[in-house]
This record gives C-alpha cells, sequence and structure tokens, in this order.
C-alpha cells in the first residue's frame, strides 16, 4: 500500500486549481470587498484593546502597519501568484512583513475566515441594497408626480388583452405605485436580514476569548450581533430574502413595461412615445420604434435570472459555512443590482416623459362600447330594474351600435328599442342623460369610491403614497446616517490607537 502522505510532492496550489478558481477569487476581493476587510481589521483591533484580550503596545503597532497598507501597497496592481491562498492571507503576510509574526499574528485573536467573510458579505450588500433603495424611492416620486398630472387622462382599460371600462393613466400608474411601494417595503424587510453582525462567531462556536460581540456590531456599523454563532456562518437567508425580494421587484416591474409595449403598437396607439425615446428603421422611413421599452423588459427579466440563480444555488446545500454561499457566488449577484439599477433609472426618465393620445383613446371608446357598464348601472339606479335585465339591455344596445359601427353615444335609438324589447315600456331616461351616462367622462367622475379613479379618491391615495414613500425614504436616511456615525467612530478610534501610551 502506498503511502500518500510520503510520496506526494505537489505543492499548493495546482496551476488549474489557481487559474480557475483562486486567481478570480482573488480578483473578486480586490473589487468588491477590500474595504469591508478593512473595517473588520480596524474594528476588530479596537474591539481586542477596549477588551485588554491585547495590549496597548502590540494595538498601537498593528494599528500603524494598517495605516502603512493602506497607504502604499496599490491592491488594484496585485495579481494573483498563489504565494498566499487568498486576499485574507496576503494581507495578513503584508502586516507579518512590516511588525512581525509574533504581534501581527494576535490581530486574528478570536475570530475566523467565516466570521469574516459573511461579515463582508453583509457590508457589501448593505452598501448595494441602500443605492437600490434611492433608485426605487426615486422612480416611486416620478411615478407619483406622473400619476398626479394623469390623474384624469382618460385611457382605455384593458382586461384579457381586450378593451374593459374607461379609466385614468393617473389611476393605472397609482396602481403599479402601489405594487412598488410594497417592493420597496419587501426589500426595507430584507435588509433587516443584513443589519446582524456575525463577527464574533469565529469558526462556529465563538471564543474562549472575553470579546464584544455587540462593541464589533456597533463599530461596523450592525444594529446588533446576530445571536446564534452557528447561524452566523450556516443560515444564508439573508442572501435568499434579499434576492427574493428583489426579483419579484422586476417581476412587477416587467408587466407594467408589457402593458407600455401593447398600448404603443400601431393599432393601439393610445401611449405616445416622445422622440427622445424612439429609435428609427434603417430601411423603413414610416417606423418609430420605442425600442428603450424592449430594453426595460429584457434588463428586468435579465434581473429576475440573475435572482433566481443565487437563490436556487443556495438549494440543497448543507446547512453550515461552504463555498457555495461565498466569494465567488455573492460577486455572481452583483450583476443583478448592475441590470436592475438600469431598469430603475430609466423608468424613472420614461415613465415622466410618456403621455397618452386623447384621439385614439376615444377612437377606441367609440369602437369598443366600453362605458355600456354604466349604461347598465344607471338602469339599476334610475330605471328600478334587476342587473340581469339591466345587462340584457346594455348587451342588445352595444351588439347594436357595434353593427351600426356607431358610437354608444349615438345609440339612444337603439337603446330604446333594447329596452322596450326587455321590459315592454319606453324607458325614462332621456336622449341627453343617455348620452352623459354613456360618457367616458361620467363613467369616471362616478366612480367615487375609496380605491376608483374619480378625483376625490384619487387624491386621497396619491397623499397616501406620498406620505408611505416618504416613511421609506426617511428610513433610508436614518440608515445612512448611522452608517456613516459608525464608520466615522471606528475610523477615529482606530486612529487613536496609533498616540495610545501604555500596557506592553
Amino acid at each position: 500500500m502506498i503511502d500518500n502522505v510520503k510520496t506526494d510532492q505537489t505543492v499548493f496550489p495546482d496551476p488549474a486549481y489557481k487559474d480557475t478558481v483562486l486567481a478570480p477569487l482573488f480578483e473578486g476581493a480586490k473589487t468588491h470587498f477590500v474595504a469591508a476587510v478593512r473595517s473588520i481589521n480596524q474594528a476588530h483591533l479596537v474591539m481586542l484593546h477596549e477588551t485588554k484580550i491585547i495590549t496597548t503596545n502590540q494595538a498601537k503597532t498593528i494599528a500603524e502597519a494598517l495605516i502603512d497598507i493602506d497607504q502604499n501597497l496599490d491592491i488594484s496592481q496585485l495579481e494573483y501568484t498563489g504565494e498566499y491562498e487568498d486576499y485574507f492571507f496576503l494581507v495578513e503576510a503584508e502586516l507579518i512583513k512590516r511588525v512581525g509574526v509574533d504581534v501581527a499574528g494576535v490581530l486574528h485573536t478570536a475570530r475566523s475566515r467565516n466570521d469574516m467573510d459573511h461579515t463582508v458579505f453583509k457590508t457589501v450588500l448593505t452598501t448595494r441594497l441602500d443605492e437600490l433603495l434611492e433608485l426605487m424611492h426615486s422612480l416611486a416620486d416620478a411615478m407619483i408626480i406622473t400619476a398626479d398630472r394623469e390623474k384624469a387622462t382618460l385611457i382605455v382599460a384593458y382586461t384579457h388583452g381586450q378593451p374593459a371600462q374607461p379609466s385614468t393613466f393617473g389611476h393605472y400608474l397609482a396602481a403599479a405605485i402601489e405594487v412598488l411601494l410594497r417592493d420597496i417595503e419587501r426589500l426595507h424587510a430584507a435588509r433587516t436580514g443584513l443589519e446582524k453582525c456575525p463577527m464574533g462567531a469565529a469558526a462556529i462556536t465563538t471564543s474562549g476569548f472575553p470579546i464584544d460581540r455587540h462593541r464589533m456590531a456597533e463599530l461596523l456599523g450592525f444594529k446588533a450581533p446576530l445571536q446564534n454563532s452557528y447561524s452566523c456562518i450556516a443560515a444564508v437567508d439573508y442572501v435568499t430574502s434579499l434576492y427574493s425580494s428583489m426579483k419579484l421587484t422586476f417581476l412587477h416591474l416587467g408587466r407594467l413595461v408589457q402593458d407600455f409595449q401593447f398600448w404603443s403598437s400601431f393599432e393601439v396607439a393610445q401611449l405616445y412615445v416622445p422622440n427622445s425615446f424612439v429609435q428609427i428603421s434603417s430601411i423603413m422611413p414610416q417606423k418609430r420604434n420605442p425600442v428603450p421599452i424592449e430594453h426595460l423588459r429584457l434588463l428586468s427579466s435579465i434581473t429576475v435570472g440573475r435572482c433566481d440563480t443565487m437563490v436556487n444555488i443556495m438549494h440543497n446545500t448543507p446547512f453550515t459555512d461552504m463555498n457555495d454561499s461565498e466569494g465567488e457566488v455573492q460577486q455572481a449577484g452583483y450583476g443583478a443590482f448592475e441590470t436592475g439599477g438600469r431598469v430603475l433609472k430609466l423608468l424613472a426618465a420614461f415613465i415622466p416623459a410618456l403621455s397618452i393620445n386623447a384621439e385614439a383613446v376615444r377612437a377606441n371608446t367609440d369602437k369598443s362600447c366600453i362605458t355600456v357598464t354604466e349604461l347598465a348601472d344607471a338602469l339599476v339606479r334610475g330605471e328600478g330594474l334587476s342587473f340581469r335585465q339591466a345587462h340584457e339591455i346594455a348587451a342588445l344596445t352595444a351588439q347594436a351600435v357595434i353593427a351600426a359601427k356607431q358610437p354608444l353615444g349615438l345609440g339612444y335609438a337603439a337603446f330604446v328599442e333594447a329596452f322596450k324589447t326587455e321590459v315592454g315600456q319606453a324607458p325614462k331616461l332621456t336622449q341627453s342623460a343617455y348620452e352623459i351616462t354613456v360618457s367616458a367622462e361620467n363613467f369616471i367622475a362616478v366612480r367615487a369610491r375609496f380605491g376608483g379613479p374619480a378625483a376625490a379618491p384619487m387624491a386621497n391615495a396619491l397623499n397616501g403614497y406620498r406620505e408611505e414613500l416618504a416613511k421609506w425614504q426617511q428610513q433610508a436616511t436614518g440608515n445612512l446616517n448611522f452608517k456613516n456615525e459608525s464608520e466615522n467612530n471606528r475610523y477615529a478610534l482606530f486612529l487613536n490607537l496609533k498616540n495610545e501610551q501604555g500596557n506592553l
């Protein structure tokens, strides 16, 4: 039998492993994780000194060396050689070069790459999420302003791809605003999963040293430590929760974009896209192609797919520390923020630029008899009929005017005939009252119930949206202030270590 240990003459890392795994991970760390690792080193050093786990002289020496590394080591120019396993060990090696292993080695007391990694990942995700939420808040604000501007602008509302009833562009946008506000709420909730700090969990079970986990969380801008130390390195629900919420956001926005595509088609033509968002054909002079709509749909779908990737990677993985949730995976997820951010920026400019083609809306309204529901309702209220009787009269009236290629407003004679056929007598509704009843403007005005498109409920709704958005914007400002204060406090305490005088 061969003794593999004695005969193994290989040297780490194997070139294939270096090129396919370690080098890409190192490049990713350089791009995404340097600042977060620096913050953890500073906070951990402060905490070790405050808890007297290390001496003042050790803390002072390490602080000076870390500052020297930050100022004189150009991370961007480093190439992975395999001399050190990863970015963490490179920094430790640079520290050893400056102060020796006996001092440099104490910085890693009571911590592991396990708790450091997930703290890094949460730190980076929090920053990216805050940027995404700012874009979502801006989009919501733009949509609210546009909905207010268009609250009386008539449109044809569709169900099952067919003209259904009149509504207003403002009322339609208000529906989308409510979904967006719920998506914002979901993402703010997902952020709370990023606000608890894994530091102090070490490898799995915390440490025998008297570390202060609450202090580490405070210094790093977290609201509190994540309690269970096994959970700190095993639970990746902060990833699945975040990307699930992000997926829903762009799935929902993609549905809105799909309507824009339909509404702006030549045959429907109720949505006008201005020239600044229109591309021409290279061969067909008459074409106006609202291509940004296609890019919005595409980018939304790509974002949904990238979010799905992140959630699905975690499927059937063991409940422990694992590379399936670490550097390379985390970096893959950042693409969802990139494409998602582009969607939000473009939509925030696109939606306010849109307008409704009133002529097309009027023509489609006349052709499709979409106000006839109100005729049936009016007969129930004014003629004392059951809704089923009224519905039959309205249906016969619509069939007659459509066959005659007339708008419903010119169908009074057909209405009277249908009424007599169904009821056996003439209606009380006069021709002038009939014309008002079947107008799109009246259809909107009488739908003044909570949530309806009439002026009063729309005004109340828009005020509510503004208040809710202001609440989320205020929370985002508070989150940012908390992070900045923590960062400034940590860095000041770290710099003060240079000037400490005391125990050896």
